[in-house]
Parts: structure tokens; C-alpha cells; sequence
């Protein structure tokens, strides 16, 4: 069996344009599975959005403090429903265990809770975008 190589370059030009992580192809019998991994740099904040600015890696300065990461892949939302009062705002009190934000995978809207109490510091994903496993979503200090 002979494999098109270009089908492989297309599919790992596509995980660099759209930050991914893994894609899959697959074509009457064939299947291909293209993915990467970057564990030294898990710091970097990802955005499949074209709207949505890539963030880059988080300055150290900004994470002093508690981090709450993504506990699944998704799309993050700051409230219940359009128009509602959001979960989170910068500086507001929180508790350990309080909702700080909702991940939708697969239709299944999933409570994130604070890891920790204290002030929020820093939301760092926009409402509607797009989070990576363990992504830091808010820090709390």
C-alpha cells in the first residue's frame, strides 16, 4: 500500500494554521492520524477562532496565583445563556467549589468549578472560544 505523502503535509499544514493537536482522515479503506505534541511549552494559550487573537504564552507575572484549567476540551462560555450575568468578572470574590465558568462538549454544558477561594485576577479565555485540556481558563489569587 502507497501513501500520499501530500495528504499527510496537508493534514500537519492544517494542526499549525488551526492549532490543533491531532486530525484524522480517512478515505474508503485508508486512515490517517496526524497529531504533535508540545509538553515543554504547556503554558501557551491556543485559539482555533479565526476571530479570536492567539494569546501566546502567559507572562510569568500573570500567573501569580491559583490556576483553574480546563477539565475537558470545549468551548468555554462566562454564562448560563446569552445575556446572562457572567460566572466570572476580574476582581470578583470567589469560593472553592463555585462555578467559574461553563466548558459545552457534545452538547453536555460542564460547571467548571475554583480550585480554590479568592479574588478572580485574570480571566484568560473569551466567552465562545474554543479550550484544550487542561488550558488555563482563570487565575485566582
Amino acid at each position: 500500500m502507497k501513501i500520499d505523502k501530500n495528504i499527510i503535509k496537508e493534514l500537519t499544514d492544517y494542526l499549525n494554521e488551526f492549532n490543533l493537536t491531532e486530525i484524522e482522515y480517512t478515505d474508503k479503506d485508508t486512515k490517517i492520524k496526524v497529531s504533535k505534541s508540545n509538553p515543554t511549552n504547556s503554558n501557551q494559550v491556543l485559539s482555533v477562532m479565526d476571530s479570536a487573537p492567539i494569546t501566546g504564552v502567559i507572562k510569568s507575572d500573570d500567573l501569580s496565583g491559583t490556576e483553574v484549567k480546563s477539565p475537558i476540551i470545549g468551548t468555554a462560555y462566562l454564562a448560563a445563556e446569552p445575556g446572562a450575568k457572567k460566572f466570572s468578572e476580574v476582581g470578583k470574590k470567589i469560593k472553592k467549589g463555585e462555578t467559574v465558568m461553563i466548558v459545552e462538549a457534545m452538547k453536555t454544558m460542564n460547571h467548571v468549578p475554583s480550585t480554590a477561594d479568592g479574588i478572580i485576577k485574570k480571566i484568560c479565555v473569551e466567552d465562545g472560544q474554543p479550550v484544550e485540556y487542561g488550558q488555563t481558563i482563570i487565575i485566582v489569587e
